[in-house]
């Protein structure tokens, strides 16, 4: 099962989307050459994202180390990446069977009426897996990582559930889309309760400047592309030991900041191929919903956030972020991860989030930066048991990707700063069957709630359909 898994994995999102995507489209009714050119759209747009995150990275990553050098900071977590936690993930046992026990569970999820969303997104599993594969390293024992898995699998669905209407109607073009990743679902919780403190303090409302509001009042220094510009030869001047080195490294500088700037410039031309691309299976499903199933409130497709971390406030946002983040990743007491290989992730903290802020800039950018803050101490907290995890991988696999330096423990922002991975864990870890209770119980209410959410809304189509007809 690791070896058939690892293959299909080993394809990447680029090669498996057209297939799956195209043998859906034929299911649902699309013809067979729109189906194939709707996943190809998909895959190319997978595939220039994985070339705009490669620039971002390879851009960053000497950089990032000269620093780390010049102002001599030393902290114990080595960033490892998503590709490394995915490779830890998906190489355990508890990831060999993530997919179809997690397939399963959402089929039965969906004849219940607990949850209306498909997850489609077989790669992102590997977040499912991750907490899983933790667990079973801390517990020793398989069944508890099954256990952790299926209940982040779960939580996450019945939140895509209630947070896809906001979502839909603030992106405007994801109509029968949700985005059911934990690591997005993860920072809703962070984001509503700090949404809500931040509307109660007396005149904060006069601060709503969103993306196109920014381009208004600050011109060109309001666009993402011109941020990326200035970030990225802010750091360039930082990477650099004396005057000397500034004036020989000019080149470099200007180079830095032109690559952050196409970043920032081609993300949401990528973004913008995915869209296009899942227009014609959205609406195909939604039609066939409503042919076939009168009584039902429809189903969603569950799909990437890749699908929108291009907009503009994400992305001004997330530029804006980086910086500051490794600043406090230094100073911050009692944090040991700084941020290097993980810092494209930054960039999916958010599609949940812009609904809720409606886009304002700095709302979105304080609950970022606290979500991200307590992230760190996530990382820090999680590094131990996710070491003793790729440890056991890597003397299986001998896998260079998931190598520890020697002296150091290993962490990724990616899904291990999320409040999802943190509280699951510690609740089976520490307190197991009291907290694997608290987990089940909370998980049983909330699918309870969603499929309440779920019938009613039915009824209320069915009886809207009813005065049409009349």
């Amino acid at each position: 099962m690791e070896q058939v898994f690892s293959y299909i994995i080993g394809l990447g999102a680029a090669v498996m989307m057209p297939v799956i995507f195209t043998i859906l489209g034929v299911c649902i009714g699309i013809k067979f050459g729109k189906a194939l050119k709707s996943g190809l759209l998909v895959g190319v747009g997978f595939v220039g994202l994985s070339v705009v995150t490669a620039l971002l990275t390879g851009s960053l990553g000497a950089p990032l180390k000269t620093m780390t050098e010049i102002y001599d900071l030393k902290l114990g977590i080595f960033d490892m990446g998503w590709p490394a936690a995915a490779s830890v993930a998906y190489n355990t046992t508890v990831g060999a069977f993530i997919i179809p026990v997690c397939l399963a569970i959402n089929i039965l999820l969906l004849a219940l009426k607990c949850t209306k969303t498909v997850n489609i997104d077989l790669w992102n599993y590997w977040h499912y897996a991750f907490i899983g594969a933790v667990v079973y390293f801390a517990t020793d024992n398989i069944w508890w990582g099954f256990f952790a898995a299926i209940i982040c699998f779960v939580i996450t669905l019945v939140i895509a559930d209630m947070t896809t209407p906001k979502l839909q109607e603030y992106y405007g073009d994801l109509d029968g889309i949700s985005i059911p990743q934990p690591f997005v679902q993860g920072f809703v919780p962070f984001a509503a309760l700090i949404n809500k403190g931040l509307d109660l303090i007396p005149g904060f409302s006069k601060l709503d400047i969103d993306a196109e509001g920014m381009k208004k009042k600050f011109g060109i220094l309001g666009e993402p592309l011109f941020l990326g510009v200035l970030v990225g030869v802010g750091i360039g001047l930082l990477a650099c030991r004396s005057w000397g080195e500034v004036v020989s490294g000019i080149p470099k500088i200007l180079g830095l900041g032109i690559k952050m700037g196409a970043v920032m410039e081609l993300i949401p031309r990528i973004t913008s191929l995915f869209i296009e691309g899942l227009k014609p299976i959205a609406g195909a499903t939604k039609d066939l919903v409503t042919r076939k199933f009168k009584n039902s409130a429809g189903i969603f497709i569950g799909m990437s956030p890749a699908l929108v971390i291009g907009h503009p406030t994400t992305l001004v946002v997330s530029l804006l972020l980086i910086p500051v983040l490794l600043f406090l990743s230094v100073i911050l007491p009692g944090n040991e991860f700084l941020p290097l290989a993980s810092i494209a992730g930054i960039f999916y903290v958010f599609p949940a989030i812009l609904p809720l802020t409606k886009g304002n800039v700095v709302k979105t950018f304080i609950i970022g930066l606290i979500s991200l803050t307590i992230g760190l101490y996530f990382v820090t907290d999680l590094a131990p048991f996710f070491t003793q995890a790729a440890q056991d991988v890597y003397a299986k696999t001998q896998d260079a990707a998931v190598a520890i330096p020697e002296g150091f423990q290993g962490g990724s922002l990616d899904f291990a700063s999320s409040l999802f991975s943190w509280v699951i864990f510690h609740c089976v870890h520490d307190f197991k069957w009291i907290g694997s209770g608290a987990l089940v119980i909370l998980t049983t209410a909330m699918s309870i709630r969603n499929r309440r959410n779920i019938i009613r809304e039915a009824h209320a189509q069915a009886a809207a359909a009813k005065t049409v007809n009349k």
